[in-house]
């Protein structure tokens, strides 16, 4: 029997994170959890976690919280009865680069579920250490398309998101001649159905109250809003080489159908399993081998149905604006993304109305492509022959900023982009 697999997980005290120690405790026999990472808000739950499975270093992006760490770790081998000296207590390693540094660990896979950009420098790490890199972090894919493309050997990148995962399974079932389009399935959040007036009254507590997924704060906002599905439409085109042209979004309230791929021939390949994400997390982390009973499968004993929509892209114009962002490429899906970001943050502390997150972002987007002062570092748009890491970070910053001027303008005024 060959070794158990070297795991790194940044991000383990999220949602990815907690279902990837999870699948890992089943499994003993296929890995070795040797490596966490978290922001450090939850430093109980990170100790807990690293005395579990006997981690070999933990990494926290807040550098004030490691003497916490250490402290907890004490506590949590004490509570289980070790004598002082027993049990060997992980590595720390704290501050800002600390999850980009445990990227490069000794390890076989690198499970990368941070949120949001501050996952492209462990990205950039993790790909250039080596590691086969199961990739939960959209963001850093999108932000840093042509740099982390420009690293990634073939099947190095195994994706974790359902649809994306969805999508590779689907595609082993032709050669990329054979391919017509790729379809992501959107369940389509909470307000499906709802036209641009409706929408312009959600508050936050509606937004946050996803039908089929329990995710964090910004990942269900993104859902509720569809620019979730815009990000999943870029990322889909630079994972798999497939022209925007060739990639549409249906609405699939069920969630049971993670995404399809279409065949030249006519034929449809679907992936479909109930919305439990320890099946992708799973094949992330074992690819290209299956991990038995890594979630239940579809109960085909019931009668039951899937429903399918077209998209509103009135009432959701996020996939559109991702359309647009993902086609000029280099620096604009950074502007994108860090744009929405902000403007989640701005939506969850009440200054800006919920329609008024893609407003803004499409604002921000427009200035970076047509003409925004090029003497702001990071405004002016770089095409993806060109750009570099600096100028992913400078757009990524100028549009937050950019987003916050915004939003503080409207807010002043009594008005929103």
């Amino acid at each position: 029997m060959a070794s158990p697999r070297r795991i790194v997980i940044l991000g383990s005290t999220g949602s990815i994170g907690t279902q990837a120690l999870e699948v890992a405790s089943r499994n003993p026999d296929r890995f070795d959890i040797v490596g966490l990472s978290a922001g450090g808000s939850d430093i109980a739950m990170l100790a807990q976690q690293a005395i579990d499975f006997r981690v070999e270093a933990v990494a926290v992006r807040q550098a004030s919280t490691a003497a916490d760490l250490q402290l907890a770790l004490y506590a949590e081998a004490q509570r289980r009865g070790y004598a002082h000296g027993d049990h060997d207590l992980p590595r720390i390693l704290a501050g800002p680069d600390a999850s980009t540094e445990l990227a490069r660990w000794d390890c076989d896979v690198v499970l990368n579920g941070l949120a949001g950009a501050a996952g492209l420098e462990p990205t950039l790490a993790a790909l250039g250490a080596g590691r086969t890199l199961a990739l939960a972090n959209k963001e850093s894919l999108i932000i840093g398309g042509p740099l982390v493309k420009g690293l990634a050997a073939p099947g190095q990148i195994v994706p974790v998101d359902s649809e994306h995962s969805a999508l590779a399974q689907a595609l082993r079932s032709g050669s990329a001649s054979e391919v017509r389009r790729l379809i992501l399935t959107a369940s389509g959040g909470p307000f499906r159905g709802w036209d641009a007036e409706a929408l312009s009254t959600v508050t936050v507590e509606q937004a946050l109250a996803h039908p089929t997924w329990a995710m964090g704060p910004l990942v269900t906002v993104n859902s509720a809003t569809l620019m979730n599905k815009g990000l999943e439409l870029i990322e889909a085109h630079l994972l798999f080489d497939v022209p925007f042209t060739a990639i549409d979004v249906v609405v699939h309230p069920q969630s049971v159908v993670h995404s399809m791929v279409e065949f030249v021939d006519g034929s449809t390949i679907a992936q479909a399993s109930p919305p439990d994400m320890r099946i992708p997390i799973a094949w992330g982390m074992s690819w290209p081998e299956r991990v038995a009973d890594a979630a239940p499968a579809c109960d085909w004993t019931s009668a039951t149905s899937w429903d399918f929509y077209p998209l509103d892209e009135a009432a959701f114009p996020a996939v559109g604006l991702a359309r647009t962002a993902g086609t000029a490429g280099g620096t604009a899906p950074a502007v994108f993304n860090g744009a929405d970001e902000a403007c989640v943050a701005a939506f969850l502390a009440g200054t800006l109305p919920f329609t008024g997150i893609v407003a803004t972002v499409a604002r921000v987007l427009d200035e970076h492509l047509h003409g925004a002062s090029s003497s702001d570092s990071g405004s002016a748009w770089i095409d993806g022959n060109n750009v570099g890491l600096g100028d992913v970070i400078s757009a990524d910053a100028w549009a937050r900023r950019r987003a916050q001027a915004l939003v503080s303008d409207g807010t002043r005024e009594g008005t929103h982009a």
